[in-house]
């Protein structure tokens, strides 16, 4: 399950954790359990993670170095369109899209959802400097709410596929996924004019004041 096809006692533990917490939840996931199912002893867990918590944080670290790696990937790309990178990502995150979609629903894995908001930041200060319009909304809350819409599909896994009329996990819904993320982000749904006619109507709310 590792992306470097990593099979180490530790790397074996991360993804038993990652399997156990995805299944149970972290509250309900023990380090028994994960230690049987890495075919390891309790007392090998804790000294390679020592608590629940900082095995929890390892597991969000790597999962975070997995999207960084797919998005250097991305920069680095003389041709973009050769590679389906959304099938690159599902290939690299499915395996652990249980614990991705449990860790998020309950409020957790910060660590992921942080670094995908700043690699969000990253591509939207080269696109804010094409725009013709200025952004009247900071990019770190641009780049935090597409997060929350891409890790949606995650999230949302049978709905999406519902929808879509094919698995997003299989080669079929990979490639439809793709074609319709293109057409939405090239093909926005208002022009900036509308954009600001709506927002000039929007209420105006009084600042909160600062203690």
């Amino acid at each position: 399950m590792d992306s470097r096809g990593d099979l180490t006692a530790r790397a074996r533990i991360r993804d038993a954790a990652m399997r156990h917490f995805g299944e149970h939840g972290f509250d309900r996931a023990t380090i028994r359990g994960i230690a049987a199912t890495a075919e390891v002893s309790s007392g090998l867990v804790r000294h390679h993670f020592g608590s629940k918590e900082e095995l929890r944080d390892a597991c969000d670290a790597h999962l975070a170095r997995v999207v960084e790696e797919i998005n250097d990937r991305v920069r680095v790309d003389a041709a973009p369109g050769e590679v389906n990178y959304v099938a690159v990502s599902m290939a690299a995150l499915g395996p652990y899209r249980d614990y991705i979609r449990r860790a998020l629903v309950e409020g957790r894995a910060e660590r992921l959802f942080d670094k995908i908001v700043g690699l969000s930041a990253d591509w939207l200060a080269v696109a804010d400097r094409e725009r013709a319009d200025r952004p009247v909304v900071s990019r770190q809350a641009r780049a935090t709410v597409s997060t929350a819409m891409a890790l949606a599909v995650t999230v949302l896994h049978e709905h999406v596929s519902r929808g879509l009329g094919a698995d997003v996990f299989s080669p079929e819904g990979e490639d439809l996924l793709a074609r319709v993320l293109l057409d939405l982000h090239s093909h926005p749904m208002l022009s900036p004019d509308e954009a600001a006619e709506m927002r000039a109507r929007l209420p105006t709310r009084p600042r909160k004041q600062q203690p």
